[in-house]
Formats: C-alpha cells, sequence, structure tokens
C-alpha cells in the first residue's frame, strides 16, 4: 500500500533535500556518501527517490539529512 500526500507525494521534505543539496553543489551521489559516513545506508538511487516524492522519509532520518545537508529538521519539513 502506497501512502501519498494530496499532492502526490510520499514525503514533506524531498523538494528541500533538493534545495539544500543543490545550494551545497552536491551530486546525489555525493549525498549519499555523507549519509553513509553519518550510519544512513542509502544510495543515489533512494537519494533520487527522496528528492521526487517516492520515497517515504521515516522519522529517524531526518536529523541525519539535516545534518548531511546542514540545514534543521523544522527547514526540511517546511516549517521555518
Amino acid at each position: 500500500m502506497r501512502i501519498y500526500t494530496p499532492d502526490g507525494r510520499c514525503n514533506l521534505s524531498g523538494e528541500r533535500v533538493r534545495e539544500a543539496r543543490l545550494r551545497l553543489g552536491l551530486s546525489q551521489d555525493a549525498l549519499a556518501v555523507k549519509l553513509q559516513l553519518l550510519g544512513l545506508q542509502i544510495g543515489q538511487m533512494a537519494v533520487s527517490r527522496i528528492e521526487t516524492g517516492k520515497r517515504l522519509v521515516p522519522d529517524f532520518e531526518l536529523p541525519i539529512l539535516a545534518e548531511a545537508l546542514g540545514v534543521s529538521t523544522g527547514w526540511l519539513l517546511g516549517k521555518e
């Protein structure tokens, strides 16, 4: 079963992940490496799926994504 928000995306943070990644000048592959070094074992394809809203982002992954991108979890969720 897939869970979607009204706009058809599986997550709230994907667009912000892409924005922050591009601001840092990172490729999806480079972000995946940073995430792996922080203990989150995902690859480039998972980063792509997060950014396009096709992959759920569990709550335990948000702080790791935020740290890798130098932003807050609130910002990733569009709260700031």
